[in-house]
């Protein structure tokens, strides 16, 4: 079984496969998400940013909660950026999709870590060890759309604690055929931040094989 992950770079919130609607190939290992202010430099389809760039492109902290509304896809393959327009606390359902070429043992869940070695989710924009605390917000999208304002009652990602994680078919279990399941994503950062950090989480799916 394996999975491919596409990102919809196309403004209209239509499925992966759609006729005229932009799916990137998401490179493991490769491409980025970048959640950002952005800037002239750090924008759709400008090529891949420097450390100074982003760094430049980055949100000011405010002392009040700031939802993120810049969210961009890091084609490192083609070094450019690519906006994805539906991505964030928007009623918007086909974002990241999903697309297994076979049945499951079990449900696909979707995490977020540190680094690479998978092993721990402490770090300052996953809760800083509470992952209840963590700024991504993360929605199964696979059946319907989330809803206005939907950031507020998502799930804080971070690790693979129960509730901190998503279940891609909406909680119903393995996959019985081969399908492509859908999730958005939104970075809210807490009035409670007041120092600059940086972050580079590594996302991952997990799932049982037959």
């Amino acid at each position: 079984m394996s999975l491919k992950v596409y990102v919809n770079t196309d403004s209209d919130d239509l499925a992966y496969g759609s006729s005229g609607v932009d799916w990137v190939e998401f490179a493991e290992g490769v491409d980025q998400f970048i959640f950002t202010a952005g800037n002239t430099e750090v924008a759709d389809k400008k090529d891949v940013p420097s450390q100074a760039e982003l760094i430049s492109a980055g949100v000011i902290l405010t002392g009040a909660q700031i939802i993120m509304s810049t969210y961009l896809l890091q084609d490192t393959g083609a070094n450019e950026l690519k906006d994805i327009p539906n991505m964030g606390n928007v009623n918007k359902r086909y974002v990241l999709g999903f697309d297994f070429d076979s049945t499951s043992a079990s449900e696909p869940q979707f995490e977020v870590y540190d680094d690479t070695n998978l092993n721990t989710a402490a770090g300052t924009m996953l809760g800083g060890g509470t992952p209840s605390s963590s700024f991504i917000r993360g929605i199964t999208t696979t059946s319907s759309l989330p809803g206005a304002d939907w950031y507020s009652g998502a799930t804080k990602m971070a690790g693979s604690g129960d509730g901190n994680f998503l279940y891609l078919n909406d909680q119903n279990g393995y996959l019985a055929v081969a399908t492509t399941l859908y999730c958005n994503l939104c970075v809210v950062v807490p009035a409670s931040q007041t120092s600059g950090f940086s972050a580079n989480p590594v996302w991952v799916v997990k799932w049982l094989e037959n």
